[in-house]
């Protein structure tokens, strides 16, 4: 009875899916994968991303934002990398939220105590993509000052041999991390095509790492003529303390994560003398009854 119940729930969401995607025109999935793939370049689109893109255009352009939150959130999505105007972003974390919900509505008649599990789901998928964007940024602020040690040891060696800045950073791409790279690709382009220090400028408001502000800051003190090789060396120095801690967090933390295994390893070896013990027992058990 309750399968037949459950069936009939899913079967009814899915009618729902198909009759809303009707009326708001949804376009066919060969259509959606085709833009969402010129969009993302050679990254497969996701078959929700698919799915939803359609509906998330047309709700779009429902949702209002203020100015300071439209700006901010357009420009946490332009430095993530995600190709969507932000009333989109808003439009594809409610729906994407509402889905669950959706599923849950047949249930208040079936099984009521479903629902509320379903919205629980629901919010903790909203929150989640609301703060995705951010989540994304952060990860990628945190592989770029990763590098920022080796980035700064570079630009001190090339200091001692030319103060072309754009040179130096032109030089340094070929051997950079992807997230690096990507970045000084649109900052040496941006030099190319106006102001040093205002391309510099935009490349630290980007990320948004103080770590990097020191580094802009010694690379606009090299543009206006100072001699910034010692400040760059200090700044190396720096780094590579900040580098060892981080080292040396990342060794404290291992401990945790092996005596975690290791207390896993020491269970399967008492289950395994458990299980000889009690097959033992159980076949002299036999011969003694027998």
């Amino acid at each position: 009875m309750y399968t037949i119940m459950l069936l009939s729930s899913i079967f009814f969401a899915f009618g729902l899916y198909l009759l809303i995607s009707e009326i708001v025109k949804v376009p066919t999935i060969q259509t959606s994968k085709g833009i969402l793939s010129l969009g993302k370049g050679s990254a497969k689109a996701k078959n929700i991303d698919i799915y939803l893109d359609g509906v998330a255009e047309r709700l779009s352009k429902y949702i209002k934002l203020n100015e300071y939150k439209r700006k901010k959130l357009q420009s946490q999505l332009k430095t993530a990398g995600i190709n969507k105007t932000p009333e989109k972003h808003i439009a594809s974390t409610i729906i994407k939220a509402g889905i669950p919900v959706l599923f849950g509505i047949p249930f208040l008649f079936v099984f009521p105590v479903m629902f509320p599990i379903l919205l629980v789901v629901g919010l903790r998928i909203y929150f989640k993509e609301v703060r995705f964007p951010e989540e994304k940024i952060k990860i990628k602020r945190e592989k770029i000052e990763n590098e920022l040690p080796k980035f700064t040891r570079d630009i001190e060696q090339n200091l001692k041999s030319t103060r072309d800045i754009l040179f130096i950073l032109e030089n340094y791409k070929q051997n950079a991390g992807q997230m690096l790279k990507d970045e000084l690709d649109i900052t040496t382009a941006d030099m190319k095509t106006g102001n040093y220090e205002t391309a510099l400028t935009r490349f630290e408001t980007r990320i948004q790492s103080p770590m990097l502000s020191d580094v802009i800051k010694g690379l606009i003190a090299v543009i206006r003529g100072d001699n910034a090789v010692v400040y760059f060396q200090m700044l190396s120095h720096d780094f590579k303390q900040l580098e060892l801690q981080k080292l040396k967090q990342e060794a404290a933390k291992r401990p945790g994560k092996i005596r975690k295994y290791s207390l896993l390893m020491l269970g399967c070896m008492i289950l395994i003398y458990v299980v000889v013990f009690v097959v033992a027992i159980s076949q002299g058990a036999k011969g003694l009854f027998s």
